[in-house]
């Protein structure tokens, strides 16, 4: 009996002595009338050792893309900022390319210029493509601008001008970005998204020839959703003009990137949380009726982010932007995702480039702090930065 009670005793002892410390742990810890300070607080933490490889105190670039031997081009849409070059090579110092006359808007032959860049893709060649909106500051382009510029990288002569005509860049049509399969048909293909809000869609352009046709106009995986709402930096992402209502921001197709096979295109709306693939065969072929094509449409599941920019690389993976995290995700070929850079300076990461160092390499521009978003406001601090998180991965090269 009196080792019973002599163990009750202990026990109850540790149970006071626990409950004692738990009191402890709920009070705080300050005494009244002593300032806290945030130097131990908890806080958020950083995903990916994020490397900046240049920064930009001119106008804001939107698309980079890095050659097989090293070399970084980088566009400049003409937007609205002072834009001498829409596309430059960075080397010792940046340079226009393939030269400054070309990078002159030409108003009366839009065809032999370059009017506003909105994306720079290498392909499996070595080659450079320059994909040219022909819109500045928003307006209508003329015949001619809309088109697919082709550099020799070798030369750095241009060897390829593809003009759209009015039936494929329609009047609503902003060209966004751009991927290749050179292994289709003479001289392969190019698949290219068009991201208005109205009238978006995906367009199909064999090199070869210069053909071009539409795909999957108005469809509803390249329609930006109605309802679509974002927080970026806390805040509701919105159209503000300096007088009026807010409006919803409805992009349509944007995000672009091809299969390590070949086999799907992947694609989103920015406006939007989803992802979609489809069939390239059926993108590919001109003749195959509209709806035998969106057949081959396959929704590929919820991002859980809102994204700009797509890429993939020859391993199975799919790196996704979220613009409204500071984020990239890496989608494995089982549709699961990882976080592979989180870090409050990636103001908004646009278009993504896979280089055969092994490296993704990001555009960071500030696009929504634009003053068409904050009342007439410009909210955007430069520089703008090229940064590159390592992946040990290779592009895909479809040749």
């Amino acid at each position: 009996m009196q080792k019973s009670m002599l163990i009750a005793t202990i026990m109850l002892a540790v149970f006071m002595m626990a409950s004692n410390l738990a009191d402890a742990a709920e009070r705080p810890s300050n005494p009244k009338g002593q300032s806290i300070t945030a130097k131990n607080l908890p806080t958020q933490h950083t995903i990916g050792n994020i490397e900046p490889i240049a920064v930009f105190n001119g106008p804001m670039p939107t698309g980079v893309t890095v050659s097989q031997d090293g070399r970084i081009f980088v566009n400049f849409p003409r937007w609205g900022d002072k834009v001498d070059s829409t596309v430059m090579e960075l080397q010792c110092e940046t340079l226009s390319y393939p030269n400054a006359e070309f990078n002159k808007p030409n108003p009366d032959h839009p065809d032999q210029s370059l009017i506003s860049v909105q994306s720079v893709v290498v392909d499996a060649k070595n080659r450079l493509w320059m994909l040219d909106t022909g819109r500045i500051e928003w307006r209508p382009p003329k015949p001619g601008g809309p088109k697919l510029v082709g550099v020799d990288l070798s030369t750095n002569q241009i060897f390829k001008i593809i003009v759209f005509q009015p039936d494929v860049a329609l009047p609503t049509t902003y060209l966004n970005d751009v991927r290749f399969d050179l292994r289709r048909g003479k001289e392969g293909m190019a698949f290219i998204t068009d991201s208005s809000g109205d009238n978006p869609g995906i367009i199909v352009v064999d090199l070869e020839s210069g053909q071009s046709w539409r795909r999957l106009t108005n469809h509803s995986s390249t329609k930006p959703f109605p309802e679509f709402f974002s927080l970026v930096e806390g805040r509701p992402w919105m159209v503000r003009p300096a007088q009026g209502k807010p409006s919803p921001v409805l992009v349509g197709a944007d995000g672009i990137a091809i299969s390590n096979d070949g086999t799907r295109l992947f694609y989103c709306p920015l406006s939007s949380w989803s992802l979609y693939s489809v069939s390239t065969d059926a993108l590919a072929d001109p003749t195959l009726p509209e709806d035998q094509v969106a057949a081959t449409v396959k929704h590929e599941g919820e991002k859980g982010v809102a994204s700009d920019g797509l890429e993939s690389d020859a391993e199975g993976n799919l790196y996704v932007t979220a613009f409204d995290q500071g984020a990239i995700l890496r989608r494995a070929p089982d549709n699961s995702y990882e976080t592979l850079v989180y870090d409050p300076r990636v103001l908004w990461p646009d278009t993504l480039s896979v280089a055969n160092d092994g490296y993704l390499y990001f555009i960071v521009n500030q696009l929504n702090r634009q003053a068409r978003f904050h009342r007439g406001k410009d909210l955007r601090e430069k520089p703008y930065v090229l940064f590159r998180v390592k992946i040990n991965a290779k592009p895909v090269m479809l040749k």
